[in-house]
């Protein structure tokens, strides 16, 4: 059971009744009339031959006030677009898929660039961004909920959860993100425990209260794969294409929504999704990318809201953030051991030192270009640029899914 303890500037719901999901998706039924919803599920092909996928379609089939399922999938040829299609064709709710790497996917990218239109490279950014896009351009829905198809725990319930503070007039909030307890054996979530949280804290200690730092670390997992916002947001905000999407989100909800009508909610007791490599001797690969990636992010996001960032702070935030993780670790090693968890301080120490080594490598990136691989530009920026390339968007994707 959560505590209703509420810590920085935003709003946390808590689970603090395992109540089900019966009484929230009544209410959603009734709310969704007037709000629809939309779930957007971001996709790779081995996912649908993984232990996940077969749960959470079978929990989808149940789910009563979902008015559009779009799912966005990668690293499919045609034969494998096609039996995923097939795999979902009993879902009661209006499904459509979005095949990423698909010939006329794919011609909508090159045309973008044609235009002087950054589309960056394939990732979970950029399939969400094109999701978001089709949501707008069929009018089915007025919010947008996400979640990753690698959750081993999904249920109605956790869906439920984060669909609500959104949907529910009553409390009327614009942004939800979602957080758990990341824990097994062991705990889990190394790159939120032991690089994020560390390093914003670190950057408050050197740079005092930014407004955006305090704002971030008011989450409790601000790595989770889990949101749900009105259908208006995803029109406004710009995000990164890479590994950067879920502080790049959190960095444009900053900028475009008043922090009170942004919320985190409790989805579940306990979660567990697939678990990456750390990839120590390679930055490209596993969480060494989506470090390097996040770090790269959180410094262009700091730099795009006027915090000056040069080489002597980088240096600082070395030493500083290396201390702070090191701290942190002690903290969590005591927190296992009182709930008899395993705890491997020297694998925490390691993960750590590669890191720091991501922190560097990020920081000499941004200071040999502060601006970077652009963000995915708003959808607001390309109806203004290319009228009527929404709908473009909309044809060619029903092409593929076979609508005339």
């Amino acid at each position: 059971m959560a505590d209703f303890y509420q810590t920085g500037v935003v709003a946390t719901l808590h689970r603090l009744v395992a109540s089900g999901h019966e009484r929230l998706e009544g209410e959603l039924v009734t709310y969704a009339r007037s709000r629809p919803i939309a779930l957007v599920l971001p996709a790779l092909w081995r996912e649908f031959e993984g232990p996940a996928m077969p749960r959470i379609l079978r929990e989808l089939r149940e789910v009563p006030y979902l008015a559009q399922v779009v799912f966005t999938i990668s690293g499919a040829d045609a034969r494998q677009f096609k039996m995923a299609r097939e795999r979902v064709a009993d879902l009661p709710q209006d499904v459509t898929f979005i095949w990423n790497d698909g010939p006329r996917i794919e011609a909508m990218y090159q045309r973008l660039r044609a235009n002087n239109l950054p589309v960056g490279t394939d990732g979970k950014g950029r399939s969400c961004w094109l999701a978001f896009g089709y949501v707008l351009v069929s009018q089915k829905a007025d919010v947008i909920a996400l979640h990753d198809c690698d959750v081993l725990t999904f249920d109605r319930e956790f869906l439920a959860r984060l669909c609500y503070p959104v949907v529910n007039p009553n409390i009327n909030f614009e942004f939800c993100k979602g957080f758990y307890a990341r824990v097994t054996d062991r705990m889990h979530g190394r790159v939120t425990r032991l690089l994020v949280t560390p390093l914003i804290r670190s950057l408050q200690a050197i740079l005092g209260p930014v407004p955006l730092l305090g704002f971030l670390d008011s989450f409790r997992y601000p790595l989770a794969g889990e949101f749900c916002m009105k259908a208006d947001l995803a029109r406004v905000n710009r995000i990164p294409a890479d590994w950067g999407l879920e502080v790049g989100v959190l960095g444009e909800v900053f900028r475009n929504c008043s922090v009170k009508r942004v919320c985190q909610s409790e989805l579940c007791d306990a979660y567990d999704h697939r678990h990456q490599a750390l990839s120590p001797d390679d930055p490209g690969l596993g969480l060494m990318k989506m470090a390097v990636d996040i770090c790269k992010t959180l410094f262009r996001t700091l730099s795009a809201e006027g915090t000056r960032l040069d080489s002597g702070l980088f240096r600082a935030l070395q030493s500083t953030y290396v201390r702070t993780a090191e701290d942190t670790i002690t903290r969590y090693q005591a927190d296992a051991l009182i709930d008899g968890l395993v705890f491997d301080r020297h694998q925490e120490e390691v993960t750590v030192e590669c890191f720091a080594k991501a922190i560097r490598i990020a920081s000499e990136a941004y200071l040999a270009d502060p601006l970077g691989q652009p963000l995915l530009p708003n959808w607001n920026r390309i109806t203004a640029a290319m009228p009527g390339f929404l709908e473009e968007i909309q044809n060619q994707v029903d092409l593929d899914n076979g609508r005339a």
